[in-house]
């Protein structure tokens, strides 16, 4: 069985803006990924940003406040 792990996911509102989440998390060192937005959350393009809930204060940061529809932390 798969052991689950905390995440801290955003969810934004366009396509554009998760993938300039990505790009400005690479430009700056911090790890993470686009995934799915699970079926428990709402989002409008589908795909979230995520990392690790450490790098909460960071990315939040460097996230654009227009495109981020939410943040969650959650097990999966």
């Amino acid at each position: 069985m798969l052991q689950k792990k905390k995440w801290l996911l955003l969810t934004f509102y366009t396509t554009a803006g998760v993938m300039a989440m990505e790009r400005v998390c690479g430009e700056n060192g911090l790890p993470g990924r686009i995934v799915p937005v699970p079926r428990s959350i709402t989002a409008d393009c589908g795909l979230a940003w995520r990392c690790e809930p450490a790098l909460r204060k960071q990315v939040e940061a460097l996230a654009d406040p227009d495109e981020v529809m939410g943040i969650y932390e959650l097990e999966i």
